[in-house]
């Protein structure tokens, strides 16, 4: 038995995506580069972006959700929290009737790991429950974009498709054009009033589902808060006497005091992503926000004096010895986290859905396990200058060959799955069937196996609620993470494109692909920051400056989103 969530899945899904945007666990659990284009375009690739009162004229009205309470209301962009496990007696219901026709939808979707078989008594559930029969025809999530770039080169697209913000990079943008309906006629303005659920996702995010001038897809709503957080081992650090430290300069002095590679302990594992957030670096896994409008010039990340800084600390842990070996050789990702459970790292930075998702799985074997989140400091030990990341990086689409009364079906389909916590349509789609896939066990949801290998992606996809965290098997990390977002919400920016989908001409769309590679080499002083600042030099001539003009341009004839 599993308490209440699946497994720790390599993937996206509704479970790993309670603290955060969408991107982050597959983009850093999955070692992919966070790199992306993101993607516009009318009949074939149309570059920029749509905003402003374009914009305005293509979006949902919002009409918040009053169904459910949450017990830790949002606050400066964090998720709402919920810390309790709903009695199935006081269930709310956020669909009255069903909305589907009956019809039947394909969906195309990417998975971690071995998908269930179509059958289920989960997928029966969902297709009663909702009124439409889907069939999944879940992929490898690992080797999606190959397939999806397959599939929307060909004639013969499913009904409805799944695409990671990650994978909008090549031809990929301009098929999403050219291959998927418009659905504004549905949702635009009051529309989306017949689907209380979707009207309930922020706007912000439905910005992000205009590509090429149309509101094409169904977004997966998050935080803008960064969802990389410094993660520390605070029972090592109560047992050591150690403080958190609470500048750059504290964390080497006390980093070069916890190693012990004798003793196979290390101070860290890589902090490039956390000293981005520490010097005020323009992040993110979406190119578009690495510019910003800074008093009347448009500056790229790579051209500030915060991203050198950056580096140079980074640099400096890694001199210092006081990174684990296995992250200067590059071995990240997912075995970050693993040193980090084993004891052998104190510090590491990952999602923040971590904390919950290392808890659960350590308290089974070891009950004193403990782990929180650090405050991230300024350069200085001050307040940090922290930017939004984008507040969805998962779209879904229909084909323009969908009839009518299919995106119908699609809209009624998602409306569902994006009923709020505290409801009988959520448990459905998040824990499956009571006495099959999950039971209560001390008033808590506990998957079943069988839920476990069936209740696991799929519906995470079609249709999600405002951001909120619900861990209620371990109340007080939930409420640790909600106010960690909103602690440091406080001191987020949105940067120039902030939440729109911006589609960069294809002659300067991988102008900035070779930087992540030569920040790693940096940080590892297989490089040196001359090296960065002459790569800059080349960027600018090879494109770089036509680019920024190009961006000026569409943040003067646009306007920006936010």
């Amino acid at each position: 038995m599993t308490p209440n969530a699946a497994p720790h899945s390599c993937g996206p899904s509704r479970r790993s995506f309670l603290a955060s945007t969408a991107v982050a666990t597959a983009a850093v659990a999955g070692g992919m580069p966070l790199l992306t284009a993101c993607g516009g375009g009318q009949e074939g690739r149309k570059e920029g972006a749509t905003s402003g009162k374009e914009a305005e004229k293509l979006l949902p009205a919002f009409v918040a959700s009053s169904v459910v309470t949450p017990d830790i209301p949002a606050k400066n962009g964090s998720a709402a929290g919920f810390t309790r496990a709903i009695p199935a007696a006081e269930l709310k219901t956020s669909v009255p009737e069903k909305l589907g026709s009956g019809g039947r939808l394909k969906v195309m979707s990417p998975f971690w790991g071995t998908p269930p078989k179509g059958d289920n008594p989960y997928y029966t559930a969902m297709n009663e429950a909702v009124g439409v029969e889907v069939t999944w025809q879940n992929q490898d999530g690992v080797t999606y974009d190959q397939k999806l770039g397959a599939v929307l080169a060909s004639s013969d697209i499913p009904d409805v498709v799944v695409v990671p913000g990650w994978n909008l990079m090549g031809r990929i943008p301009s098929a999403v054009n050219a291959k998927f309906a418009d659905l504004g006629p549905h949702l635009s303005g009051d529309k989306v009033k017949k689907y209380p659920n979707l009207a309930a996702v922020p706007t912000e995010a439905w910005q992000r589902g205009i590509f090429g001038g149309q509101l094409r897809a169904v977004p997966m709503p998050g935080s803008y808060v960064t969802d990389i957080a410094p993660l520390y081992r605070k029972d090592l650090f109560a047992e050591k006497g150690y403080s958190v430290p609470e500048s750059p300069d504290a964390f080497l002095s006390w980093a070069k005091e916890a190693t012990d590679a004798k003793g196979k302990r290390w101070a860290c594992d890589d902090m490039k992503w956390t000293a981005f957030n520490i010097f005020g670096v323009l992040s993110g896994s979406d190119k578009a926000l690495w510019w910003n409008l800074e008093g009347d010039r448009l500056v790229n990340r790579v051209e500030t004096e915060q991203y050198l800084e950056a580096l140079e600390w980074t640099r400096k842990l890694y001199a210092a010895e006081v990174v684990h070996p296995d992250a200067v050789q590059g071995k990240a990702g997912g075995d970050a986290g693993n040193r980090f459970t084993a004891g052998e790292v104190l510090v590491y930075n990952q999602n923040i859905s971590d904390w919950w998702g290392k808890t659960a799985e350590q308290r089974t074997q070891n009950p004193d396990f403990e782990m929180a989140a650090f405050d991230i400091f300024g350069p200085d030990g001050g307040d940090p200058a922290l930017w939004a990341v984008q507040p969805a990086n998962i779209f879904t689409f229909v084909s323009k060959k969908a009839s009518k009364q299919q995106i119908e079906d699609f809209l009624a389909l998602c409306n569902f799955c994006a009923a709020p916590y505290g409801t009988k349509e959520f448990m459905l789609t998040a824990y499956g069937v009571e006495g099959t896939d999950y039971e209560i066990e001390d008033g808590l949801p506990t998957k079943t196996q069988q839920g476990v290998n069936e209740v696991n992606g799929a519906y995470d996809y079609t249709g999600n609620p405002a951001p909120y965290i619900a861990y209620p098997d371990l109340p007080d990390i939930t409420r640790g993470m909600v106010e960690w977002q909103q602690r440091m919400g406080a001191f987020t920016r949105k940067s120039s494109f902030f939440g729109l989908t911006v589609t960069e001409p294809n002659r300067w769309s991988n102008l900035a692909d070779d930087f992540e590679q030569l920040e790693d080499d940096v940080v590892r002083g297989r490089k040196k920051i001359g090296d960065v600042q002459q790569a800059v030099s080349d960027w600018k001539s090879r494109g770089g400056d036509g680019l920024r003009d190009w961006y000026r341009k569409l943040l003067d004839d646009n306007g920006a989103a936010k």
